[in-house]
């Protein structure tokens, strides 16, 4: 169904409804309808009409009688519809069972936010098997450009980026929904250079509270690079930041990188100090979110890494035949 529109609106009305559920039943004429609808028979013929034009009922003259009769069609093809959206919502691993998975984590991590500190020392490990080797790994971690398509979750994308990939290099990060089109800067700053980071899964929930701006920001973060060993270990701290520009937390996180026979093994271990009372909502997002950020990244690695072999592929030309000097 291409437009369910015109249904929708005729099917809204509480007395165009009741009309539809006598029709169900069998086909009646206008008097008999407005009297067991207890209307006025005016206000039927209308609703009646209104109907009719969406396609719902149909009516044939039998004497001095008006009949109406349902058309099940229509209505089979909307349930149709509806089923569609319903099984796209519950889809397995689908947006929606994220979104209840965060709602309780998010009440689990509210209910414990008792006091400043209350997450100090609570630690996250991650592991993902990439494709590509460690130099390539690496250049996702730090070169800003790549890092901008996957440092964030699914929901949101990087809208502003600083990443100086040295020891005491500064990180700063800010992000909005996906579906935001409005004018951003370039995902890139004074670095050029990206990380590993913060938002709902690198540092936090995703969100920035409620405060009711207009600000399509969601959220920001920065920090300090500890330790830059190029293909084998990246270390920073990131905070991200509360509505009135204050820490929520600060994030310890260190990523290891290991040369394998079929690409990289990356290991992150993600360690939460100076949590504040506040910092529960992106506490809650950390787990659902960084891994989410991590399966955006191999993806893209194995994106790169696909084209890399079609690259080195004989082309359907010269495949088994001597190319000549």
């Amino acid at each position: 169904m291409d437009d369910a529109d015109p249904l929708l609106i005729a099917l809204a009305d509480p007395a165009r409804w009741r009309l539809v559920r006598l029709l169900a039943e069998r086909p009646r004429p206008v008097g008999v309808l407005a009297q067991l609808a207890e209307a006025r028979q005016p206000q039927t013929t209308k609703h009646l009409q209104t109907l009719e034009r969406a396609g719902i009922v149909t009516s044939q003259r039998s004497g001095q009688r008006r009949v109406y009769a349902l058309r099940s069609g229509p209505l089979r093809e909307l349930a149709a519809a509806l089923g569609r959206l319903a099984d796209t919502a519950d889809r397995q691993g689908g947006s929606r069972e994220t979104y209840d998975r965060y709602g309780l984590s998010l009440a689990s991590e509210r209910r414990a936010a008792e006091g400043p500190g209350w997450a100090d020392e609570r630690s996250f490990r991650f592991h993902r098997s990439l494709a590509g080797d460690p130099v390539a790994v690496w250049r996702h971690l730090t070169e800003t450009a790549l890092l901008a398509h996957w440092w964030t979750p699914d929901d949101l994308r990087v809208s502003d980026l600083v990443f100086e990939a040295r020891p005491g290099g500064h990180i700063a990060l800010e992000y909005r929904d996906m579906e935001d089109t409005g004018s951003t800067g370039d995902a890139g700053g004074a670095g050029d250079a990206g990380g590993a980071g913060d938002s709902e899964g690198p540092g936090g929930s995703g969100s920035s509270g409620e405060s009711g701006s207009s600000d399509p920001v969601v959220g920001r973060g920065d920090g300090v690079v500890d330790v830059a060993r190029p293909g084998e270990r990246l270390a920073y701290r990131l905070s991200p930041r509360l509505p009135d520009g204050g820490a929520a937390f600060t994030a310890h996180v260190d990523f290891g990188l290991r040369p394998t026979d079929t690409g990289t093994d990356l290991d992150v271990h993600y360690l939460i100090a100076d949590s504040t009372v506040e910092s529960a909502d992106f506490v809650a997002g950390i787990e659902i979110g960084f891994g989410q950020c991590l399966d955006k990244l191999a993806t893209a690695l194995d994106a790169t890494h696909d084209t890399s072999l079609d690259a080195t592929r004989p082309s359907a030309r010269t495949e088994g035949k001597q190319v000549q000097p």
